[in-house]
């Protein structure tokens, strides 16, 4: 398996990918996510990173009880 954070980079890091596996695991260990949590974000905002990121922070404030990764 690659290590995520020292091996792979997106080839578009301003965007996510859902397509590509290694991508996913990738934005999922950056932005401290569940593959879930990347894909309901990614579905709700976009693909844009900066969208994916805004969405996950306003669906933690929304989860009481639920601790940052």
């Amino acid at each position: 398996m690659i290590d995520a954070t020292s091996q792979f980079r997106p080839l578009d890091p301003g965007r996510v990918n859902l397509m590509d596996p290694l991508e996913v695991q990738y934005w999922c260990h950056e932005l401290g996510c569940s593959q879930d949590d990347l894909e309901h974000a990614v579905d709700a905002a976009g693909d844009h990173i900066a969208a994916v990121r805004a969405q996950l922070e306003e669906n933690q404030g929304h989860q009481p009880g639920r601790r940052p990764h």
